[in-house]
């Protein structure tokens, strides 16, 4: 389980396509002290496995089916990542519960600035509008952000609103993306929850 709290802002410093997938090697020491081979851990919010380690990085593989699902398959050599190693039992819960399974690929339809601060609107599928709500909790590129503003239910254009402070701006790539950038979305799970719940009542 991750908390939608980035770690580290890493660096893709090579990719390779292979024959299930794509292999991506990350550069990024401070992830990779204390990983081993077989550790889990979150790219830009997709929860993937370290096939090798070294002291400055560490090799991921990602298949098919998670490039077509996410943003991953559009990354290239020098482009940055949001990383985060899952958290440990006894950790410090600052974000919300987040699966590193990504949901959906939203595109960043707008951003104003907010003196230092800046407010994104995502553009989203239809069929995530449902799990989103003002106040809620959102997972955008991995990191766990909260809604501010949301379309209006079954609108003809699904959308949501972030307000990013300068400290998250600095510190993932939410800070580099521009009008038109396509973001890895995962809805707070408990809402998925709820629905199938409901959805089981008689």
């Amino acid at each position: 389980m991750f908390t939608g709290i980035v770690t580290e802002l890493g660096t893709v410093a090579a990719v390779a396509e292979t024959d299930t997938g794509r292999r991506m090697q990350i550069t990024a020491a401070a992830t990779a002290r204390g990983m081993k081979i077989g550790d889990s851990v979150a790219v830009n919010g997709v929860c993937l496995t370290a096939v090798s380690v070294g002291a400055s990085g560490f090799t991921l593989e990602a298949v098919g089916e998670t490039l077509s699902r996410t943003n991953l398959g559009a990354l290239g050599v020098g482009d940055s990542v949001d990383l985060e190693r899952p958290m440990a039992a006894n950790g410090r819960f600052d974000g919300h519960v987040v699966q590193g399974h990504v949901d959906a690929v939203g595109t960043i339809a707008r951003i104003d600035a907010e003196g230092e601060a800046r407010r994104i609107r995502v553009a989203v599928p239809p069929d995530l509008d449902r799990y989103l709500v003002e106040k809620g909790s959102v997972t955008v590129d991995g990191v766990s952000l909260t809604i501010t503003a949301v379309s209006r239910p079954r609108s003809d254009a699904t959308w949501f609103e972030v307000v990013l402070i300068p400290h998250t701006l600095e510190v993932t790539v939410l800070g580099q993306r521009a009008v038109g950038d396509a973001v890895n979305l995962e809805a707070d799970v408990i809402a998925k929850y709820v629905e199938r719940m409901m959805e089981a009542a008689p």
